[in-house]
């Protein structure tokens, strides 16, 4: 039985950060989870669920995104990972594995790229290497660019077939409980989550994410098409590639079927190879 979570809504930097964490047992580094662009922490709530209980889980609200405060001037990624880490001093955590959706893959790798030695392994879902991406089709691009699908529950139902794809696109009851545990922050907070993502790429530097990372892909996603997926894992040293069966939002469509692979992924130790093992010398009597 998994302990509900702990809701605390904490000031850094004159923002009010919104956070969630489910306790654990401490046998594994807890999970940080870095949320899509305009969603907030409730949408992975049902993901957390199919999770082993007995693993700790750190979830937020970016600012400008659900109950976080939205900021005065827009950031980037870079000053979010730094907002991250600054979180996890808050909190009173050291090292965590990291996991990120789509626009919070990006924020993931930035993390992982800044913070090593805060991010122990890397789970990337549903994500890309930024403004080098092979894009999504041009009308599904242009509804992801509005917010008008967290403002306008009624419209994000109408829309999520076409930019989520998979299960999505065959049972209808799926938009509506998406839609149901939305909470907007508005306008601003959205616009300003895409202006971070404005330009950046990772493409440059992934081959320095040192991290075991495990890249997740649906082979149904319209907003991210999977030879995204294919190019992340073949820069990144130390990646593999799990193809899912659904759309965009698989972790939560097929959380009973990933949660096992991410969590088999976690508890996996890699152990170093002996380059050169001493032959055992057997001794004569």
């Amino acid at each position: 039985m998994s302990l509900p979570f702990v809701f605390r809504t904490i000031e850094l930097d004159g923002q009010s950060i919104r956070t969630a964490v489910r306790p654990g047992n401490g046998q594994m580094a807890p999970l940080l989870i870095f949320n899509g662009i305009g969603a907030n922490l409730e949408l992975v709530m049902p993901f957390v669920r199919a999770l082993d209980p007995d693993l700790e889980v750190i979830a937020f609200d970016v600012p400008g995104v659900g109950g976080s405060s939205t900021p005065s001037t827009p950031y980037r990624f870079p000053g979010l990972a730094k907002l991250a880490a600054r979180m996890l001093d808050y909190l009173d955590y050291g090292q965590v594995n990291a996991i990120g959706v789509s626009w919070g893959g990006a924020l993931a790798q930035q993390f992982a790229h800044d913070y090593p030695e805060r991010c122990k392994k890397l789970v990337l879902a549903a994500t890309s290497a930024g403004a080098v991406m092979v894009p999504g089709k041009p009308r599904v691009l242009w509804r992801m660019a509005s917010p008008r699908r967290y403002i306008q529950p009624s419209y994000g139902v109408q829309i999520a077939p076409d930019i989520y794809g998979g299960a999505f696109r065959r049972d209808p009851k799926l938009a509506l409980a998406h839609a149901s545990k939305v909470r907007s922050g508005g306008k601003m907070g959205y616009y300003w989550q895409l202006f971070a993502g404005l330009g950046w790429t990772s493409i440059h530097w992934l081959h320095k994410i040192r991290q075991p990372t495990l890249v997740l892909a649906g082979d149904d996603d319209p907003l991210i098409p999977l030879i995204n997926m294919r190019l992340l894992a073949w820069r990144i040293p130390n990646a593999d590639l799990h193809v899912i069966d659904d759309g965009h939002l698989f972790l939560v469509t097929r959380a009973e079927a990933v949660a096992p692979i991410i969590m088999k992924f976690l508890a996996e130790e890699r152990q170093r190879a002996v380059m050169h093992p001493q032959p055992s010398v057997t001794r004569g009597h």
